[in-house]
């Protein structure tokens, strides 16, 4: 059996020094909505515990779909990277960006960088930006297939690209990788419906054409702070497409409370049995246990 862990939307806080000079651009409206709606919902202790709670569970690999920070600061950036050397490194550890990691014009590209362990494939060919994806990554009997859709938007945009480049690349990698069980990781949403007009993926009916022809065993993304489980027609049986809360979200507020999913993978004759958990906070229960167990596949 094969264990991936995934936690989404970390949104790291708490926010560093900000300097009038950084807020001449997008970066004051989300510097307002830290202030008024994130920095109270968000809480660095509810963070650490789930963190905490995931390691020791010690699962063979974790995925992280997206927004590790708000306002793509460059201090915020190299914060993320100490964060993420916390938990564990690029053989561990497989991350993609979201729309707060590309806040604004340059910041995709210093994410990439400075996260640039736990987003390069197995060939080591340097990871630059977005012509780079789809990345894959194998580890145990998966094919990780890290997708970018994030791009700096204006002001009040929070949309995600899908392109047909990256389409193509995604079609070629997906047939190629059949024999094993093939986990997309991606930020926004690839199905119609998931959120309002400006936060969607531009883009999704590629994604959804692509999945259509050549199947998927498994789809995460994060980005709607959501516990959802919804599915996009494969050439033989759907494929489950998953996103998970926030992993710093408290309780009690407007979004479910911050947990990880876990997955329990195992071949099963010339398919594959995958099997969800849900591990976080209720809102009755200050503390982590196992919410919920599904059979996806």
């Amino acid at each position: 059996m094969f264990t991936l862990a995934h936690i989404s939307d970390i949104h790291l806080g708490p926010m560093p020094k900000v300097h009038w000079s950084d807020l001449l651009s997008k970066r004051i409206t989300g510097y307002i909505n830290w202030q008024r709606n994130r920095a109270r919902n968000f809480s660095p202790s509810v963070l650490n515990k789930l963190a905490a709670h995931m390691k020791s569970a010690h699962p063979d690999h974790t995925v992280i779909t997206g927004d590790l920070v708000n306002l793509s600061l460059p201090e915020e950036i190299e914060r993320a990277k100490r964060w993420l050397n916390s938990l564990g490194d690029g053989n561990d550890i497989s991350i993609v960006c979201g729309n707060h990691d590309a806040y604004i014009n340059g910041m995709l590209e210093k994410a990439i960088i400075a996260w640039q362990e736990y987003l390069v494939g197995d060939d080591q060919t340097v990871v630059h930006n977005n012509d780079s994806f789809p990345v894959l990554r194998k580890r145990g009997p998966c094919s990780l297939i890290l997708v970018n859709t994030a791009l700096p938007t204006k002001p009040f945009d929070a949309t995600g690209l899908f392109d047909q480049l990256q389409a193509e690349r995604l079609e070629k990698l997906l047939s190629h990788q059949k024999d094993n069980c093939r986990v997309i990781l991606i930020h926004h949403p690839p199905y119609p419906n998931a959120t309002k007009p400006s936060q969607i993926l531009i883009g999704e009916e590629l994604f959804r054409d692509v999945i259509k022809k050549t199947g998927a065993e498994l789809v995460l993304h994060g980005h709607t702070h959501r516990d959802t489980l919804n599915w996009l027609d494969g050439p033989g049986s759907p494929a489950p497409v998953v996103c998970v809360p926030a992993g710093g979200q408290a309780v009690g507020g407007l979004k479910p409370a911050a947990h990880y999913n876990w997955f329990e993978i195992e071949a099963e004759g010339i398919g594959w049995n995958i099997t969800q958990r849900k591990f976080g906070y209720s809102k009755r229960d200050s503390g982590i246990s196992q919410l919920d167990s599904i059979k996806l596949l």
